[in-house]
């Protein structure tokens, strides 16, 4: 009778035991899963705020949104490790979307700029120049009548058309277009009579069209 006695109680201490150690268990298993809860959630969430980003600068992949769909279904599901997964890679994208972009946009306004110094020569007055001379050379435009090209390209330099100094800088525009030539030649043919030291009507009204 007393052995039976000793057993029960040593039983009912294991339970106690089990109850107490089980209890005690609990929030400590509870607690990881809850982290990567949190965690997938926040993955997510910086996905999404990258991948709107890339949205708005126009840059966004295609299967971005896809990526998230299905973080947020491995979420909901509870697979958080491939939520994560998921989350991340879909950030990845959206990221490489932006810097893509950025160096399209860069290589752009670099070709611009190339174009637009390729459509420029230069050319330096030497004594005894005219813009009549200097637009008949070989090297500038081979016609003389073609100077008020010259003119209106360094409108900031030339004061008086017919009052140039040598060591000028002047921009030689080397893709104008057939109606810019044409009007620049009628005005050199219509111009009329001229003075130096003064702007004549003619010119102002010719830089002005």
């Amino acid at each position: 009778m007393k052995l039976f006695k000793g057993i029960k109680f040593t039983a009912l201490i294991a339970l106690v035991l089990g109850v107490a150690v089980g209890c005690a268990s609990t929030p400590q298993e509870e607690k990881p899963v809850q982290d990567a809860v949190a965690m997938a959630k926040a993955a997510i969430a910086d996905a999404k705020a990258a991948n709107a980003e890339a949205k708005a600068a126009g840059a966004a992949w295609r299967d971005t949104d896809d990526l998230i769909a299905q973080a947020e279904k491995a979420l909901a599901e509870g697979d958080t490790g491939t939520a994560i997964q998921l989350a991340e890679k879909a950030k990845r994208q959206a990221e490489n979307a932006l810097r893509q972009k950025a160096l399209e946009e860069q290589r752009l306004a670099d070709a611009a700029a190339t174009s637009v110094a390729s459509t420029m020569d230069s050319y330096t007055v030497a004594p005894g120049d005219s813009l009549w001379a200097i637009s008949a050379k070989g090297s500038i435009y081979g016609n003389p009548y073609q100077w008020p090209l010259i003119y209106k390209a360094n409108r900031s330099k030339i004061e008086d058309a017919d009052l140039i100094y040598p060591g000028q800088e002047f921009d030689i525009e080397r893709d104008a277009s057939s109606a810019a030539i044409d009007a620049a030649i009628n005005h050199a043919r219509t111009r009329g009579a001229w003075s130096l030291g003064v702007i004549e009507a003619s010119d102002t009204a010719y830089l002005s069209r």
